[in-house]
């Protein structure tokens, strides 16, 4: 059974408990990371948090692609793409 993801005001919460701290600090705390991780990952470069996992930007090539409705083929041009990769330590984590 999937539980709803934790919201903002949730993590922001968690945080500064963690952080032992009010949550206006870990709201300026998260919206910083939160920036910096997309001005990193924006320019085309990638942010490693470590124990969670990589982000970065893969540019995808220009390709012949299908609408499923019409079963129509298209070019669709070159863009880019955001991924994440799992480190090992969460994937461990969850699977226990």
């Amino acid at each position: 059974m999937a539980t709803k993801p934790m919201t903002k005001t949730q993590l922001v919460a968690a945080l500064a408990e963690e952080m032992d701290t009010d949550k206006k600090s870990a709201s300026a705390a998260l919206d910083a990371v939160c920036s910096l991780i997309t001005r990193e990952v924006s320019g085309g470069g990638a942010v490693t948090l470590p124990g969670v996992g990589k982000i970065y930007c893969r540019e995808r090539p220009e390709r012949m692609v299908r609408n499923p409705a019409t079963g129509e083929q298209f070019k669709k041009d070159a863009d880019k793409v955001v991924k994440m990769t799992i480190a090992k330590a969460l994937k461990d984590s969850v699977n226990g």
